[in-house]
């Protein structure tokens, strides 16, 4: 039997306003809850009528893969939430659609390639080291990971996309983006807005910060253009304004700044929540935390590790997947439905705000046992083609899988790796609370009493 449009089951909330105030409170365990309760298709209603909000999740690996990737075409980024992250980032590659999207998809992709992003391993590792010198002035030897692998992802992209532009770029983004995403993901998720040129204080002060945020990239870009191909430097900005087909053309000035904004503002928080997680977890559960650190001694013997090394650390990837198991920072992935489609037996109806959410379904039991404990073993190989494709599904997949992945895994990688040859990590938070954003942010300190490994060293 299919079931259609209000057919599909889910909860009630309360009298007028449907799951408004429990998606407010706790949208991730809302959705968790929903599917425990009423299976791998819900329908979620929140809102008092005439503003009222229709989601339906979609829950399964099976389901996920049909919207993400078999049946891509009928499910776009035509949502409210994603217009309003297009008027503040540009329509980089994580908003544009059809024709500008391959296009620019063209362009770019051949600077992500494995051979391209190997060559940025010594800048990650460069800011890596630069990172934990200061540890060991760190007030009671105890450090917040969230805060920490924010400031290292940050300075690693920034470096990688701005060259010896690095600390103006920095400064500008540490000051801006806080203030540019609380204001986005506000409008996002508010069922009306006033319109951004209202001179509302939030509206001037999330206009001041774009202004400086565009103002600073503008002018960089500027710079490499004027240089043209005398364009000495390698890095990811250059390469940008130097990109170009016969088919395609080049990028002008407002798409790389796109482009860039995209890079800053997926390139940095979302390996962030990664590493954080993976630390803490680590510092949590000392047995995997020895194990990992036994690969990384034997693999680099004191060294500093190289792209190279990816492969020979097996177990720290593993660990590594696993933390984007539990917290991956994409946790809720929206589409808009053209025309109606079937998925597990329900029919969703044309129009429909529909989500897949990879923070519900790298719990879900039919894939995962015990989902809650950390495992990463569930990542060694004959686990991993045991389980349908999308049952792990952090860099989303099908023709909008994240273009940065090979880079987000090495620099995340070579990072643990570096981290644990210096440090033995012990956890002071037990429990980090999450809330999704634009991306999902811790919103609690990860503190680890961070011991270092070398008698009377500075963990360099």
């Amino acid at each position: 039997m299919t079931t259609t449009g209000t057919e599909i089951p889910g909860p009630a909330g309360v009298p007028l306003l449907g799951s408004m105030f429990d998606l407010k409170r706790d949208s991730l365990g809302t959705y968790l809850n929903a599917q425990r309760a009423y299976g791998d298709v819900v329908r979620i209603t929140a809102g008092p009528p005439g503003l009222r909000v229709e989601l339906y999740g979609v829950f399964s690996a099976e389901g996920a893969q049909q919207v993400l990737a078999t049946d891509s075409a009928n499910f776009r980024k035509d949502n409210a939430f994603y217009q309003e992250v297009r008027e503040s980032f540009g329509n980089g590659l994580l908003t544009s659609q059809d024709e500008d999207y391959l296009r620019q998809r063209r362009l770019v992709q051949p600077l992500f390639t494995r051979r391209r992003v190997d060559g940025y391993a010594e800048a990650i590792t460069a800011e890596t080291a630069t990172l934990l010198s200061g540890w060991a002035d760190a007030p009671d030897a105890t450090v917040d990971v969230v805060g920490e692998m924010t400031r290292l992802t940050l300075r690693a992209v920034a470096r990688i996309l701005f060259g010896t532009d690095v600390e103006a770029a920095v400064h500008v983004v540490e000051r801006c983006f806080p203030v540019i995403g609380e204001y986005t993901l506000r409008r996002g998720y508010s069922p009306a807005n006033v319109p951004r040129d209202w001179p509302t204080p939030g509206n001037r002060r999330a206009a001041a910060a774009m202004q400086d945020l565009y103002g600073v990239c503008d002018r960089i870009i500027e710079e490499r253009r004027a240089e043209g191909d005398a364009a000495k430097g390698d890095d990811l900005l250059t390469l940008l304004a130097q990109a170009g087909s016969a088919e395609d053309g080049s990028l002008d000035p407002a798409e790389i700044r796109d482009q860039v904004l995209i890079f800053l503002l997926a390139g940095h928080e979302t390996t962030a929540t990664s590493l954080a997680f993976a630390l803490h977890l680590l510092a949590r559960h000392p047995e995997a935390q020895k194990r990992a650190r036994a690969e990384v001694d034997r693999v680099l013997a004191g060294r500093t590790p190289e792209a190279y090394d990816l492969d020979a650390l097996p177990y720290l990837t593993r660990v590594l997947k696993e933390a984007m198991r539990l917290y991956p920072a994409g946790p809720v992935i929206g589409r808009q439905a053209v025309e109606a489609a079937e998925i597990g037996g329900h029919t969703i109806p044309a129009g429909a705000d529909v989500i897949v959410a990879p923070w519900v379904t790298h719990r879900h039991p039919r894939y995962w046992e015990e989902p809650e404990r950390f495992d990463p073993d569930r990542f060694a190989p004959e686990a991993e083609k045991a389980r349908p494709r999308y049952a792990w599904f952090p860099f989303g997949g099908g023709p909008r899988a994240c273009i940065g992945q090979h880079f987000s895994m090495l620099e995340s990688v070579l990072a643990l790796a570096m981290i644990l040859r210096e440090y033995e990590l012990t956890a002071v938070d037990l429990d980090v609370p999450v809330d999704t954003g634009i991306t999902l942010r811790a919103t609690g300190p990860a503190r680890c009493v961070v011991s270092s490994r070398r008698a009377g060293g500075t963990g360099r």
